[in-house]
Formats: C-alpha cells, structure tokens, sequence
C-alpha cells in the first residue's frame, strides 16, 4: 500500500532562521508523523521578501510534492512568504506565526490566503507586525485568528503554538 507523504514547509522571519526555536519545534512535531517530511528552508541569503518567496517556490518545486499534500508553515516575513506562496499555488494548509501581511514595503502585502486549512496565530503586544491589520485581513478572507498575550516573537506561547500546530495538522488529516 502506497501511504501519501505530506510536506510541511517551514519558514523563518527576517532576523532568525531555519535552526530558530519555533521553526524547530514545529519542524519536530511535523517529523513525528510517519507520513509527514519536513523542509526547514535557509533565507539567511537574503532580506528580500520577493527572493524569499522564490526560494520557497524552488524548495517546494524540488521536492515533487503535490500541492494538495503540502502545508506551509511560517513566522512573521516566513508567514508572508508561505501566505504569498499558497496565493500562487492553493495548498492543503498555511499556518502562520505573526504573519508580516498588510506591511507596506511588502510586495503584494494582502494576498488571498489559498489553502484548505489555515490558521493565524498573532500576539496582541507585536510592536513589529501590528495585530490590528492582521486581524482585518482574516477578517475580510474568513480565515480563524488566535490572537495571544505575547510579543511579535511569541517566545512566550511556544507550548501553545506547537498545541494548535498538532490540532492543525490532525484537521488536515494528517496521522
């Protein structure tokens, strides 16, 4: 019997990267299902938004994977490049960590989030990427919203995260 593995893409913010303690705790709770592989992308290259969505473009290309069996994951400018990528190709799931969306400077910084599952966790103290927008952006595309008592890096709320991460993944069907 042929099992469907699931990718889960994940993507770091402007000032971490793919070894940052969010990317990794959700890249391990990813990797504890058999049938899921995870790919922690590296854009320590770059600051820009546009050469970073084509790094995750290129990843996602190289895997093979079917878009309906990929999730992307990301945090602050990795949550727009993941919320950016699922506009271009829909997608199984996105689930976004302070997402940098509705920032001025962003290329395209609404885009339609196109996947089956999404969430949106934000914190009600981010100074960088205010919650206000954010939440109107979900709002106007019907997507679920958490917001937290926490700061843009959710350093606080790490157990929480990873909680909703596993209730993600399980709507989407993964086992």
């Amino acid at each position: 019997m042929n099992k469907t593995i699931t990718h889960v893409f994940l993507s770091h913010g402007l000032e971490s990267g793919p070894g940052g303690t969010k990317i990794q705790a959700l890249k391990a709770l990813a990797e504890s299902f058999a049938s899921v592989q995870a790919h922690a992308i590296d854009h320590r290259s770059t600051k820009d938004p546009a050469v970073r969505l084509t790094q995750m473009q290129d990843a996602i290309a190289a895997s093979g994977a079917d878009p309906h069996n990929i999730i992307l994951a990301g945090s602050s400018m990795g949550g727009w490049v993941c919320a950016q990528a699922s506009e271009q190709t829909p997608v199984l799931g996105c689930f976004l960590l302070a997402p940098a969306l509705a920032m001025e400077g962003y290329p395209q910084s609404s885009p339609r989030i196109q996947a089956k599952h999404v969430q949106i966790i934000h914190g009600w103290d981010d100074d960088v990427v205010p919650p206000m927008p954010v939440i109107e952006l979900a709002r106007q595309q019907a997507l679920p919203a958490l917001i937290l008592p926490d700061n843009h890096r959710l350093a606080n709320s790490l157990q929480r995260i990873t909680k909703e991460f596993r209730l993600f993944l399980a709507r989407a069907g993964i086992k």
